[in-house]
């Protein structure tokens, strides 16, 4: 396994993350399996958020981790808060609440990285640093980040909140290429060139901000997996012989694909079998050459200019 400084001043961890969205379905013990498996394949950031299984995942894994055998210290968890039923929140009242409740169901002290989930429009920046002021001075917060955010948002935040902003939580994936898509089709006619999310890869490039690709398999927003797919066919067979040259799965291709990239990416995979996480942990080790992560890439249904 790979680790990096998420953020560059933020914690050292894998530069494959666990997404626990979907561990409230599994029972405590397979819980503690999974968190064991993942730290056996080197993985040691787990992705939570407070609405996951409306606060379930959080529970499991909290009650799951005591029983592992696995220490805190040992890994980074991190939290998402802001999505309500119906609406979004980044009032300073909501950010304490949700916190406080997510250390409850996590059994913990303290959360490494707290991240803003989807952008409020009716956010009051002040008010934001002032929750966030509290909550890490308190001990509660380590880092902050953000997720679905563009590059004018995050210098609103920025322009009000002390914590460097280390992680911005976007979609991408060879079956979401939009993070890429404008940068290859500037100045062209082509559909990929419509610049969609204000630059959102140059600027966390260029401001140290380490992005967390989400949905990495995942067709639309979490249609389901594009792997096997037959609406995919083209992109699955590039993958099924890529994996056969490098003795490894498609879908860990797919990660070691988002992993080439220079922006030093940490992806987020949200399966809940030991064995998938095993399989694709192996990603991090994948050499992906420039030809091929082009072949890939237009194997995905995009142009070359």
């Amino acid at each position: 396994m790979e680790y990096i400084d998420i953020g560059g001043t933020g914690p050292r961890g894998s530069v494959i993350t666990l997404g626990c969205m979907r561990i409230d379905q599994l029972s405590e013990s397979e819980v503690a399996g999974l968190i064991g498996t993942a730290v056996d394949a080197g993985i040691t950031v787990f992705d939570h958020a407070d609405i996951y299984g409306g606060g379930r995942c959080e529970e499991v894994f909290g009650a799951a981790l005591a029983s592992s055998g696995v220490r805190r210290e040992d890994i980074v968890v991190q939290t998402k808060c802001g999505i309500r039923s119906g609406f979004y929140d980044f009032s300073a009242e909501h950010i304490r609440t949700s916190v406080e409740g997510s250390l409850r169901r996590l059994n913990m002290d303290h959360v490494d990285l707290l991240l803003l989930h989807r952008p409020d429009t009716l956010m009051e920046p002040e008010e934001v640093a002032a929750a966030l002021d509290e909550l890490v001075t308190a001990g509660k917060v380590r880092h902050v980040g953000v997720s679905n955010q563009n590059p004018a948002q995050l210098d609103l935040l920025r322009a009000h909140v002390r914590q460097p902003i280390i992680a911005n939580q976007l979609q991408f994936g060879l079956a979401h290429t939009g993070l890429v898509d404008a940068g290859l089709t500037v100045n062209t006619g082509f559909d990929g060139g419509i610049v969609r999310d204000g630059g959102a890869l140059e600027y966390c490039r260029l401001h140290g901000i380490t992005i967390q690709p989400w949905s990495v398999l995942q067709h639309g927003q979490i249609a389901g997996t594009f792997l096997g797919n037959p609406d995919f066919q083209q992109v699955n067979d590039a993958l099924d012989e890529v994996a056969a040259q490098l003795g490894a799965t498609p879908a860990a291709v797919a990660i070691a694909w988002i992993l080439r990239h220079p922006a030093r990416m940490q992806p987020v995979i949200g399966t809940t079998k030991q064995a998938r996480v095993a399989e694709i942990a192996r990603a991090a080790h994948l050499e992906i050459d420039r030809e091929t992560w082009y072949a890939l890439y237009r194997a995905a249904g995009n142009v070359i200019p």
